[in-house]
């Protein structure tokens, strides 16, 4: 499996004033070649290496590898270009999001990320430090700082390449690593369900709601916040929702991932799976009321499906995707189905057996029982499937979807 660790550098002035050179003549380079091959219409890496190989190591004293990566980087971001538009994420053909997109070539920021490969960077981790090319020649002794868990990390499962990434006046470098999983519980004793949900981010099926009032709280100060900035937008006023940006995604994700850790932890302790919701174009399927639609959409579910799935693989625990339809509506005692089972957004009280409990509880026994029920008619498979890719928020899920689900179980 792989992992990205992020170590920050701590370059002198002038090893980082040789980085911000690298970067520039790297990105000029990448965009130079994105218009060759824009205009050519090519945009196969052996292709297009023919047509700028010997211009981009000349023009901009790259070395053959940086030259490769660059051109590399190139063609990928035509590639992704390409995925989105065939996704539709770009708006349909004809419309003005699409022609902008397609009209002209990708260019590339002047500190974009660049990629390096073990001939041009080379880690001394035991004194962290690294030795970095860079336009000027060589760069040794580097520091970098990480923590003890990064540096084994690093010392046992570092593969590939790494990224140059400045960001917000700071320097890392993105290593990958190939992690071993762990051997796969082949037969759980139970499921623990996780709901998702716009008031509680998760709910589980013991009971337990993490991210609830407090978190919104925040969030709805942080929107107004947001709001009276966009109104004011002055130059002032749009640096700080950057940096105001930038700073919601952080608390965001350190959020997702002491949820995903918890449930991952909470479920490997006692010998069960996770039971999750498979949410693939829940944005496209709910219909919303004006002012629950930011709420809805201001919080990356995607994320944290992707940090469950990906901390479940490491500890060998099985992920079940269900089918999330009623799942909100039917009782978890009795199974009847009726909208008015759901009295208010926090509680649930059953029209047939009387019920009664916490909604976003019973939503997620409902999703226990589906991926149990599912597990036992033998439906998992033999390797992990990620979360879905175009996951949303979770909410209300009334709307119907296809019948069946996705499993997963852990296994190379």
């Amino acid at each position: 499996m792989k992992l990205v660790v992020q170590v920050r550098l701590l370059p002198t002035p002038v090893q980082a004033a040789a980085l911000e050179a690298t970067l520039r003549a790297c990105n000029e380079a990448a965009t130079w070649v994105s218009e060759v091959a824009f205009a050519r219409g090519e945009f196969k890496n052996f292709a297009l290496r023919k047509l700028t190989y010997e211009q981009v190591k000349a023009r901009w004293n790259l070395g053959a590898q940086a030259a490769q990566h660059t051109i590399k980087k190139t063609c990928d971001a035509y590639a992704t270009l390409k995925a989105n538009l065939r996704a539709g994420r770009l708006g349909r053909p004809g419309s003005a999001r699409y022609r902008r997109a397609t009209q002209k070539p990708v260019a590339f920021r002047p500190f974009g990320a660049q990629p390096y490969d073990d001939r041009m960077l080379s880690w001394q981790i035991a004194g962290r430090a690294v030795s970095v090319w860079t336009t000027g020649g060589r760069m040794k002794n580097v520091a970098f700082t990480a923590s003890v868990e990064q540096l084994a990390t690093l010392t046992l499962y570092r593969r590939g390449e790494s990224d140059l990434v400045h960001r917000d006046g700071m320097w890392f470098l993105n290593a990958t690593c190939e992690i071993p999983e762990a051997e796969p519980n082949a037969e759980p004793v139970d499921f623990l369900g996780v709901d998702l949900g716009i008031v509680n981010i998760a709910t589980t099926s013991d009971g337990e709601i993490m991210a609830g009032r407090e978190l919104n709280r925040i969030r709805l100060r942080e929107r107004g916040l947001r709001a009276k900035l966009q109104k004011k937008n002055t130059p002032s006023a749009r640096r700080r929702l950057n940096k105001r940006r930038r700073k919601e995604a952080r608390r965001a994700k350190d959020i997702n991932h002491k949820i995903a850790k918890h449930v991952v932890a909470e479920a490997e302790r006692t010998g069960r799976g996770i039971a999750l919701e498979d949410l693939t174009g829940i944005r496209e399927r709910v219909r919303l009321r004006k002012p629950q639609r930011a709420t809805h959409s201001s919080w990356s579910f995607h994320q944290l499906g992707q940090f469950i799935a990906y901390k479940a693989r490491r500890a060998g625990v099985p992920v079940v995707y269900v089918d999330p339809a009623y799942t909100s509506r039917t009782c978890a005692e009795c199974g009847h189905i009726d909208r008015a089972n759901r009295v208010s957004q926090a509680w649930f009280v059953c029209r047939s057996c009387g019920f009664v409990d916490h909604a976003d509880r019973n939503s997620s026994r409902n999703i226990r029982a589906r991926a149990w029920e599912l597990w036992r008619r033998g439906a998992q498979s033999t390797a992990p499937a990620p979360p879905p890719k175009s996951a949303g928020g979770a909410g209300r899920k009334h709307s119907t979807t296809a019948s069946g689900a996705r499993c997963a179980s852990p296994s190379l």
